[in-house]
């Protein structure tokens, strides 16, 4: 397996930096260091800020079409690299191999996709209101970009920013998650390669909320693209509004699932389990809050339970593992908490609830049955492998459940019945709405929350026009 250097990348430079301090990156399937990642220091961070400045000019007057010829090779050369990228996410994030596989493709599919859509910034003509008047519109990029990606997607989240704002014409410096750095590193060796000028990516690692506070607060920064938790988004909200920063933010989410009595509840159960418990459950669309009609709802129970308890969980490298650890021991901490809350409250336990008992962060899939709206786990998003399971019958009431929370992500609905679906899909607070799947999001669709779920889109054409700004021009 080749690993990449641990290092920060600025101005088509690889570098330590200046800091002193540096962090250990750790394999979460064996709770040892596997490297130590250096912290810039903020005059490192200042030079990172200078050169996304440098370059920007020369990188929006850069054309469409050449900008897509760079982003196509660097996808051509991530496909290419894929082993090295998939070892990577495996080694640091603990996602089985053949979960990672698939996370690198569609990192790949995303800078293909940007590469395209960044040709098609169309502005428009507006008909004039005397003759010889012209009055149009055309999308330009806002400039350079301060990018913030978390360590549960490590390869997917950068590369949806980064090609994002490149193709929109804008410069980036982007700080992916210290847990995680190689699989970042790598994307930035791959758009190295594919011949991007120097200062138009620059990668940072650092302590986070000095590095937050110092990007947000400079006026080179022109907009800013966040996934994270809501409590870290809402201070980086905050220190943006000093400088009148454009933010996306795409937040935490808790997504609840409908379950309808037309369903099938043995098949919804048999693939709810794999969407629920891939990554380990650490995905902010996973499915996670269960409603389910009561008359298939023991069914469903016993057969989610079944799945759970069968499982394979173990070393990600093991390519007959279904399920790998959990990313750090606070994840353990957080799971055994909202198990023992359910314990005490008298919900029952129908699979898992235990950790397993071998080195690393393991948790074994966990499914809490009979949750009411008390409970603790109907009330935090586990980001973990652990679902709730709630029987309802009146439909509206579960709505309401439901959309009682600050967040809104995504959902999903199981049933063929057409009239509920549309009652659903109409009713439930959140930026997505899967029905009888459970894909969320595509490199072609935009996706994002509402409430404290985050604001704005990244995907799609609307996740490029996100780093664009329009202007109107009013000519005689």
């Amino acid at each position: 397996m080749s690993t990449p250097d641990l290092a920060s990348y600025i101005g088509g430079t690889w570098t330590h930096g200046t800091g002193t301090t540096s962090v250990a990156v750790t394999n979460p399937a064996t709770g040892q260091a596997v490297g130590d990642l250096p912290l810039l220091a903020g005059r490192d961070l200042d030079a990172a800020l200078d050169a996304a400045h440098d370059a920007s000019l020369r990188w929006r007057n850069t054309s469409p079409l050449r900008r897509g010829e760079i982003l196509r090779t660097a996808a051509a050369l991530v496909r290419e690299r894929s082993a090295e990228i998939t070892a990577a996410i495996s080694l640091e994030l603990g996602k089985p191999l053949r979960e990672a596989r698939v996370e690198v493709r569609t990192a790949a599919e995303h800078i293909e996709w940007a590469a395209e859509e960044g040709r098609r910034t169309y502005g428009r003509v507006i008909p004039g209101r005397e003759p010889g008047a012209v009055l149009s519109t055309r999308l330009e990029p806002l400039g350079p970009i301060a990018g913030f990606a978390p360590w549960n997607a490590p390869v997917i989240t950068p590369a949806r920013k980064i090609s994002g704002a490149l193709a929109a014409g804008c410069t980036i410096v982007l700080k992916p998650a210290e847990e995680t750095p190689s699989p970042a590193l790598h994307l930035v060796h791959a758009f190295e390669d594919a011949g991007l000028p120097p200062g138009v990516l620059n990668v940072v690692f650092g302590e986070p909320a000095e590095v937050s506070r110092r990007l947000l607060n400079s006026p080179v920064i022109k907009g800013s693209t966040f996934t994270g938790s809501t409590a870290v988004g809402k201070q980086l909200l905050a220190q943006g509004a000093s400088t009148v920063t454009q933010m996306i933010m795409e937040l935490g989410g808790y997504a609840p699932v409908f379950v309808l009595a037309d369903a099938d509840p043995a098949g919804v159960a048999d693939t709810a389990v794999i969407a629920t418990m891939r990554n380990s459950g650490q995905v902010c669309t996973s499915p996670s809050r269960f409603y389910v009609h009561h008359t298939i709802y023991e069914e469903f129970v016993a057969r989610f339970a079944e799945r759970a308890e069968a499982m394979r969980v173990g070393d990600p490298f093991d390519e007959q593992v279904d399920m790998g650890p959990v990313a750090t021991a606070g994840r353990i901490e957080a799971m055994a908490r909202l198990t023992e809350d359910a314990t005490r409250r008298g919900l029952r336990v129908a699979a898992g609830g235990t950790t397993v008992d071998r080195p690393g962060f393991f948790w074994r899939p966990t499914l809490l049955a009979g949750a009411g709206d008390d409970a603790a786990i109907a009330n935090t998003e586990p980001f973990g492998p652990m679902a709730a399971a709630t029987p309802f019958t009146d439909l509206g009431a579960a709505i309401d459940s439901a959309n009682r929370l600050p967040f809104g992500l995504a959902a999903y609905v199981w049933s063929n019945d057409l009239a509920a679906v549309h009652r659903l899909t109409d009713a439930l607070n959140a930026g997505s709405v899967s029905v009888n799947r459970w894909q969320a999001s595509l490199p072609e669709t935009p996706f994002g929350g509402v409430g404290e779920s985050g604001l704005g889109s990244e995907g799609g054409i609307e996740g490029l026009r996100a780093f664009q700004r329009i202007k109107f021009v009013n000519q005689g």
